[in-house]
């Protein structure tokens, strides 16, 4: 069986430290008959010397550009705006087929070089998907909701360890009331691990799947102190809260979106239109008498770039074998960019 040539690029934000493939997976696939380049990278968790102690070939930043033809580039998140044209195999997260901002640029950059889009968020096996940062973003995103409804998230957050955040949310516990925390989505990966973080953190947990959201219960809903939105929705459908609520009485004072599906038609928390980011992770609405305040950052996984990159590897790592015949999971991403581009 061929085995394609791996090109892991380095990322183009700033405050992107993840990898899809982390040295002791690298070392397997090399075992395995792949060839494996790896980018210099200013940010990466993992240092280059690590890839280098497995075997891995390494480039400059940004040379993914240059690649032989054959090569498969993977990374985590959107690509720098240049080139225009895109002729090489990527795998990534696009976030680009629910209509969401840039989609379309995204799409007509690889229409034009011919290149293929193979979307992380599309390995699916009967529907569901096979690879993801969910536990991570989950648990961070209700971390940080906790902290900010606690009077403790600085002005800016920056990557950190599971034990160190674990150490906040238990710190910050003492001589509190368990608040009422409610996870939208419960049984996924995102609320599974969102649901973890509310538990260190010592909240009152209620937890709500798709049921719940069909019959939704707005008031019941806004009756929590927190709110942490996983629910991954592929068309509009009733928000879970509205531009009346902002104004209205109610207990819910802070709300972490970490589906962030901030630009789609498909937002379930559409009064929010941005995201926030690491230096300002916070955005407030609603009245000073009812203020609401949200936390929608779109690289959650990356504040715990170590724990989330090796999960997430785990992941990827058996499906690499059946990328050269596009089988399994990459024939259904596939599937999904051919029908968008053609």
């Amino acid at each position: 069986m061929s085995r394609p040539h791996l090109w892991i690029r380095a990322e183009a934000r700033p405050t992107e430290q993840r990898v899809p493939i982390v040295p002791a997976d690298a070392a397997r696939l090399i075992a395995d008959g792949f060839r494996v380049t790896v980018e210099e990278s200013p940010t990466r968790v993992f240092g280059l010397e690590e890839y280098v102690a497995v075997g891995c070939d390494t480039a400059p930043t940004g040379s993914w550009v240059d690649a032989p033809q054959g090569a498969v580039v993977v990374g985590i998140k959107e690509l720098p705006e240049d080139p225009a044209d895109l002729q090489h195999t990527h795998v990534f997260f696009a976030h680009a087929y629910k209509g969401q901002e840039g989609a379309e640029e995204v799409l007509e950059r690889f229409r034009r070089g011919g290149g293929e889009l193979l979307d992380v968020e599309y390995l699916t096996v009967d529907g569901k998907r096979v690879v993801a940062f969910g536990f991570w973003a989950g648990y961070v995103g209700a971390a940080l909701a906790v902290l900010r409804h606690r009077g403790e998230l600085p002005g800016e957050v920056g990557p950190m360890s599971r034990a160190d955040l674990d150490a906040r949310l238990r710190s910050t516990r003492e001589g509190r009331a368990a608040e009422r925390a409610l996870v939208i989505g419960a049984r996924g990966r995102s609320g599974t691990g969102a649901t973890e973080a509310l538990t260190v953190a010592g909240c009152a947990v209620t937890r709500w799947d798709r049921v719940d959201t069909v019959r939704l219960d707005r008031p019941a809903l806004l009756d929590h102190d927190i709110l942490v939105n996983c629910v991954v929705s592929a068309q509009p459908r009733e928000p879970f809260v509205t531009e009346a609520d902002l104004e209205a009485p109610r207990r819910l004072r802070t709300v972490g979106d970490v589906t962030c599906d901030v630009t789609s038609e498909a937002n379930l928390l559409p009064f929010n239109t941005a995201i926030t980011t690491w230096q300002k992770p916070v955005r407030r609405f609603g009245s000073q008498e009812h203020p609401l305040e949200v936390i929608a950052i779109d690289n959650l996984p990356s504040l715990l770039p170590r724990e989330s990159s090796e999960s997430f590897s785990a992941e990827l790592g058996p499906l690499l074998p059946d990328l050269a015949d596009r089988a399994g999971p990459w024939a259904a991403s596939l599937a999904w960019f051919r029908r968008h581009v053609h």
